[in-house]
């Protein structure tokens, strides 16, 4: 029993046990993943000035682009990801290559499938930046009816500033639902 209890919790940066949620697609509003072996959930913060920090949201963006934005606000090391998907509403279900990146979200990000992240380099004390490249991953879209998207993804990013610093994102997933998660539109729509 005690090994299958340290097996089905993982602890995210600041050592607190949670699981990854399981891969589902009946809008549970759940995501998470494994930058570099270690545990990225949504978490949500206390924000300032009376702002609530959402740890999940989806956005609409302008054109044919959404985009899952993730953040443990709740931990000592905030970390952060970012799915850039384009064609949503006319492809729907299916791959999606992962390509190029410039570490922007909205509008500001290229017209590309694309992942980025924020993490803490524990051995550096500092955060970085990593960018997906051309073919460097896959958002596989499960469900995209009735306002549910689901789906898996996984991908190697590269540093901003150094080329040969590389994560891997592994075990990625997500089962969100519309009307229920923190969901906006991108500004000028």
């Amino acid at each position: 029993l005690l090994v299958l209890l340290q097996t089905s919790c993982d602890k995210t940066d600041d050592g607190q046990n949670f699981s990854l949620p399981p891969i589902t697609q009946t809008g549970e509003n759940t995501f998470g993943c494994y930058i570099d072996g270690r545990l990225l959930i949504p978490r949500d913060g206390s924000g300032s000035f009376n702002v609530h920090d959402a740890g999940l949201i989806f956005w609409n963006g302008v054109g044919d682009f959404y985009e899952i934005d993730v953040h443990d606000f709740d931990s000592e090391h905030t970390g952060s990801i970012n799915l850039h998907i384009i064609g949503l509403d006319s492809i729907g279900v299916g791959e999606y290559n992962v390509n190029e990146s410039n570490c922007s979200d909205g509008t500001s990000s290229p017209e590309t499938n694309n992942i980025f992240c924020r993490i803490y380099d524990y051995e550096e004390n500092i955060y970085k930046m990593y960018c997906s490249n051309e073919n460097s991953g896959i958002i596989n879209i499960t469900r995209f009816d009735n306002g549910i998207i689901s789906g898996t993804f996984s991908g190697i990013v590269v540093n901003k500033n150094d080329p040969d610093d590389t994560v891997k994102i592994t075990e990625g997933r997500f089962d969100i639902n519309r009307s229920t998660v923190h969901y906006t539109n991108y500004p000028n729509q």
